[in-house]
């Protein structure tokens, strides 16, 4: 495979997502933004200066407590951040997993076509064989069985059938 294909299938990967990110809503980009930061080190080292920052000021002697021990506030301030947070996050996700199953059905329809494809090259190659006298060859029962036509619904069930848990 020549360079100039090879970078041309990268481009068009390359577009295919990126016209994916434009299609996002403004929602959406917000969501990723806020799930892209809370999954960094930067909300993490906030969040520690925060939280020392609270306990200590709430902590020191002769000043006025506005969340005294067992720090029931910043108890609550943390289960709803953890609430926004988890929803950011699972809101992210789910997107993420459209757009994985959208790669996943254009990756089958790719397998298919090239089985459809291979199956047609394997049958013209036999005739091929047959017509220069290539008998044995042609009529090799792998080969001769590979150039048949795969029925997708019976491979669908045969795996069904055998895989754990069916």
């Amino acid at each position: 495979m020549s360079q100039s294909h090879i970078q041309e299938q990268i481009e068009l990967i390359a577009r295919h997502e990126q016209e994916f990110l434009e299609r996002r809503t403004q929602a959406e980009r917000v969501i990723d933004g806020i799930a892209g930061f809370v999954g960094s080190l930067p909300f993490v080292a906030v969040h520690l200066c925060v939280f020392a920052l609270w306990i200590v000021v709430n902590s020191l002697p002769h000043t006025r407590h506005f969340d005294p021990k067992p720090f029931g506030l910043l108890q609550t301030v943390v289960a709803m951040e953890a609430i926004l947070v988890s929803s950011f996050i699972l809101m992210r996700q789910a997107r993420l997993g459209r757009r994985s199953d959208e790669r996943d059905h254009m990756m089958l329809q790719i397998l298919l076509l090239t089985e459809k494809e291979l199956t047609a090259l394997l049958g013209m190659d036999r005739q091929i064989a047959s017509e220069m006298g290539l008998n044995k060859a042609a009529n090799n029962p792998e080969v001769r069985d590979l150039s048949q036509e795969t029925s997708i619904d019976d491979l669908a069930q045969t795996i069904k059938e055998n895989l754990p848990g069916s």
